[in-house]
Formats: structure tokens, C-alpha cells, sequence
């Protein structure tokens, strides 16, 4: 997690607050080196759990916690973030250390853990101003490698062979989201229920699995406070095992995607950027996963603005309900319109 160029730190929202006394103490006895008065900063981003910043005098720390309330069954799971962050220390994967896991509420109010803070940059605007375009194209190919290095772990070799169910991934997640989405919903979305009838129907036979991040994108990645190579990457919540091109479509996204919160990627002069475009960006990853190509990756893309929907319009609900990490939330309501109508629209076009 980064200060410099990441999400701001501002005051604990009374919403978001816990009791950091009994924090400082129970760390104290868990970590060692933690001393000294403890000053306690809320990350102002993101909408599902909560994120601080602990400083003590000559160290900081990351802490990730569930958010207050009542919370959809395997919702906001630190306990698999920071195992899997754990598992994928030793590989080429970039990832934080890992330094405690608190599955006790009674500490804090809810489940939490502790890893090391990372210097270095964040760029929520996947198109990366500020940046060169060679800087920008290296950003990318780092980016990108991240994610083959990623699919490319064998669950079984990291102790994550029990992390999901390999098979039946894109069966399962499009069932999950559609519940969530209906528990959650607020007004009717006609693009979000043809969706729900037509991914189930046209589910592709290939069952490849992987160890999925599930929230691959630029701005859950740290570069290097001064290069653009990624040296961490963040916010594993939806980390599964599961088909690798469902990250991929994720990040493909990018290039259809209206309304995006964090600034214009679709339709930009990527040559002149330095980005790649998404069939370069396919390219890469193939290249980085050692494959001959891929087929099509739009059914992935579908399927991400599907999820997409159903994630934000959780997020919305919450916010509803007071209990999302930022007051964002309440102004992303209709991004969950946009993402179904985009992915409608993509179907519409291209099957």
C-alpha cells in the first residue's frame, strides 16, 4: 500500500473507527518491533474492506479489515486475502508480507491482518498520465507479466490446492453473482436480467483453472516509487481458483467500458500513449503465458461487466445502509446500469 501517489489518507470515518487501543495492545504481543504511540489513518479508497494505515514512530503497517454490519455469506473475506498473499511470497509474484491474521472480532470488531506497507506508486486511471509513453508501455508489460506469473503458480505447489473449486469456476461465479445481485437490488436493470438467462446458456466447454486475483487492474497494482515495474500487487478479496481468462477479461474491460469512475481509456490513441491496444494486450499475455493465442476472450469480458454489476450494486446497497469504506459508494449506483448495458451490448454485437 502506498502513501506517495496511492489512495489519500484521511481521519477514521466514525463509521469505520475501532477501538486502537486495543489494537496497539494486541500488536504489541503479535508483531515484533511493534512499538511506540500508534497513529491510525484510513485509506480513502476502495468500497469493501476498510483499509488503515498504522504508524508507529519509525515503522508502518497496512491493515485490512471486514467492514461493520451485516454481510453477504463469503463476503469480504480477509482470512483468504491474507492466505493467499502468504502462499505466493516465494513466487514471482508480487505481493506484500504478510505479518497477521486476527480471526478473533472481539480485538477489533471484526476479523483483520496486518502486512508491510509498500512504498510506491498507484495509478487509478488505467490510461497512466503523468507518465511517459515508455513508461507507460513498460508499466504494461510488467502489469502483464504479473498476470501470467500469477496463472502460471500450481495451487497444489503453495499450499492452495484446497483454495477453490477448479472446475465448474464460470458455472458457479455466474450462480453467485446473480443471487447477490438479487439480494441486493434496488431498481430492475432489463440488461442485468438478460444477462443472468444468457451466460448460464453459453458457458464455453473449456474448464482451465488457475489461481484467479479476481480484481486484476491497474490501480490494485504498485509501481516502483520511481520506474514503472509493479512490485506489489494489492485487494485479493475475490482470489479463487478459477478460469484465468476471467482476469483477463477483466482487464480487456478496460477498452469497453463506459463511465469509468476513474477517468477515459475507451477509445484513446493507445499507440500514441504507449498503451498497448487489447488485442496487443491479448497478444502479451500470450506471450508472457507461453500460448499460441486465444480464440475469443469477449465471453470473459461479458462475464466481467456482469460481476462488475453485481459487485457495485452491492457496494451501492451498503452504502445505502451506511456501511461501505467510503462515502463513494452512494454516487456509484448507476455504474451497475452501465456495466450491464455494456456487456449487452457486447454480446449483441459480437454473438
Amino acid at each position: 500500500m502506498s502513501e506517495n501517489g496511492g489512495p489519500p489518507l484521511i481521519g477514521v470515518s466514525a463509521a469505520l473507527s475501532f477501538d486502537e487501543a486495543a489494537l496497539q495492545s494486541y500488536l504489541k504481543d503479535q508483531l515484533p518491533g511493534f512499538s511506540g504511540n500508534l497513529e491510525v489513518r484510513q485509506f480513502n479508497a476502495g468500497q469493501s474492506n476498510p483499509t488503515y494505515q498504522l504508524a508507529t514512530g519509525a515503522k508502518k503497517y497496512v491493515l485490512r479489515k471486514k467492514p461493520p454490519g451485516t454481510l453477504l455469506p463469503s463476503a469480504h473475506a480477509v482470512d483468504r486475502e491474507y492466505r493467499v498473499m502468504h502462499a505466493l511470497r516465494d513466487t514471482p509474484v508480487p505481493v506484500p508480507e504478510m505479518l497477521h491474521l486476527c480471526t478473533d472480532p472481539s480485538i477489533i470488531g471484526t476479523e483483520f491482518y496486518v502486512m508491510e506497507m509498500v512504498e510506491g506508486r498507484v495509478f487509478h486511471d488505467p490510461s497512466l498520465p503523468g507518465l511517459s509513453p515508455a513508461e507507460r508501455s513498460a508499466f504494461y508489460h510488467s502489469f502483464i507479466k504479473a498476470l501470467a506469473d500469477l496463472h502460471a503458480v500450481k495451487p497444489e505447489a503453495v499450499g492452495l490446492g484446497d483454495f477453490g473449486k477448479p472446475k465448474g469456476y464460470l458455472s458457479r461465479q455466474v450462480s453467485r453473482w446473480s443471487q447477490q445481485y438479487a439480494a441486493t437490488e434496488t431498481e430492475t436493470i432489463t440488461a442485468m436480467n438478460k444477462l443472468m438467462d444468457w451466460l448460464p446458456a453459453n458457458l464455453p466447454e473449456d474448464d482451465e483453472a488457475s489461481i484467479v486475483h479476481g480484481d486484476f487492474r491497474p490501480g490494485n497494482a504498485i509501481a516502483a516509487p520511481h520506474s514503472p515495474e509493479v512490485i506489489a500487487l494489492l485487494d485479493w478479496e475475490l482470489c479463487t481458483l478459477g478460469h484465468p481468462f476471467a482476469d483477463l477479461g477483466y482487464v480487456c474491460a478496460l477498452y469497453h467500458a463506459d463511465n469509468l469512475p476513474t477517468g477515459q481509456f475507451k477509445g484513446l490513441d493507445y499507440a500514441a500513449l504507449g498503451i498497448p491496444t487489447e488485442r496487443e494486450l491479448v497478444d502479451l499475455y500470450c506471450q508472457y503465458s507461453g500460448r499460441d493465442g486465444i480464440e475469443s476472450h469477449l465471453f470473459f469480458v461479458v462475464f466481467s461487466f456482469f460481476r462488475s454489476a453485481a459487485i457495485i450494486q452491492g457496494v451501492y446497497k451498503r452504502g445505502l445502509e451506511g456501511n461501505a469504506s467510503s462515502q463513494k459508494a452512494l454516487k456509484l449506483g448507476h455504474l451497475a446500469r452501465v456495466r450491464a448495458e455494456n456487456a449487452w451490448r457486447i454480446v449483441e454485437e459480437n454473438f
